[in-house]
C-alpha cells in the first residue's frame, strides 16, 4: 500500500498498545522508529529481522506511552533522536516519574538531539517526512507526513472516530480542534493516517463522520 520507496511495520507496545512504527528506506535499508514507548528489545529485534539499520528515532509527543523507551533505544543503537516540539520538554524530563505504572518500570527521561517545529523535515535513508506542529493533546505534539505516500503518523491528535484527550497537563481542547481543522484537513481526503492507538483511518472519513470534528460536529 506504500510506494516502493519505504516500508512500515506497526508494532503495538506496552499495556497501552501504543502504535510504535518501524520505518525503513527500501533503497538503503536505513530506518527509523517512531514513538518507542517501551519493549525496546522487541523493537531492536524487529529491525534486525527486517535487516534495518536504525538511524533515527522520532517522537510525536512526550507522553510516557510514546517516549519511555527512547533513551534506551538511542543508547543501544546510536540513533539520532528527533522531536517533538520543545514545548513538550517538561514531559520528557519527567518520564521517570511514570515508573510506578505497570509496564513502564524502565521509563527514563530523554533529551532529543533535535527539537522540531512546524515546517521542518526529517529523514531516514532517502525518505523525507514533513513536520506539522499540532498542539492540543500536548503543547509540543508534532505530526509526520509523507506526501508521496499520502500517509501521516498523527500520534494522539486524531483517531478513527475520536480525538486526543485534552485533560492532561498542557492539554487544550480548542488548540486540538484548531490543529485538526487547520493542519490535518488540508492534507487531503485521500490521505491515510495511523494514530497513536487503534486502527488506521483517512482524513476524508474523519472529516465526514468523526463525532468530534466531522462535518456534523463543526457545522
Amino acid at each position: 500500500m506504500l510506494p516502493s520507496l519505504f516500508h512500515a511495520a506497526v508494532l503495538p507496545v506496552t499495556p497501552y498498545q501504543q502504535n510504535c512504527t518501524l520505518l525503513w528506506c527500501d533503497k538503503t535499508m536505513k530506518g527509523a522508529i517512531l514513538d518507542p514507548g517501551g519493549e525496546v528489545d522487541r523493537l531492536i529485534a524487529a529491525a534486525a529481522a527486517n535487516k534495518v539499520a536504525i538511524e533515527k528515532i522520532f517522537l510525536t509527543h512526550g507522553h510516557h506511552d510514546h517516549a519511555s523507551g527512547a533513551a534506551d533505544l538511542k543508547r543501544r543503537t546510536g540513533a539520532t533522536l528527533e522531536g517533538p516540539h520543545v514545548d513538550d520538554a517538561f514531559l520528557l524530563d519527567a518520564l521517570d516519574e511514570k515508573r510506578t505504572i505497570p509496564g513502564f518500570e524502565h521509563a527514563e527521561p530523554c533529551m532529543p538531539d533535535r527539537y522540531l517545529a512546524g515546517g521542518d523535515a526529517v529523514s531516514f535513508g532517502e525518505v523525507t517526512f514533513e513536520v506539522l506542529h499540532c498542539p492540543g493533546h500536548t503543547p509540543g505534539h508534532v505530526v509526520y507526513f509523507q506526501r508521496e505516500a499520502k500517509i501521516a503518523f498523527v500520534g494522539d491528535v486524531l483517531f478513527r472516530g475520536s480525538v486526543g484527550r485534552t485533560d492532561l497537563p498542557g492539554g487544550n481542547h480548542r488548540a486540538l480542534i484548531a490543529s485538526i481543522v487547520e493542519k490535518l484537513w488540508p492534507l487531503g481526503d485521500d490521505v491515510r493516517f495511523l494514530p497513536g492507538h487503534g486502527p488506521m483511518s483517512s482524513i476524508g472519513e474523519e472529516r465526514k463522520s468523526n463525532p468530534f470534528v466531522g462535518a456534523a460536529a463543526l457545522g
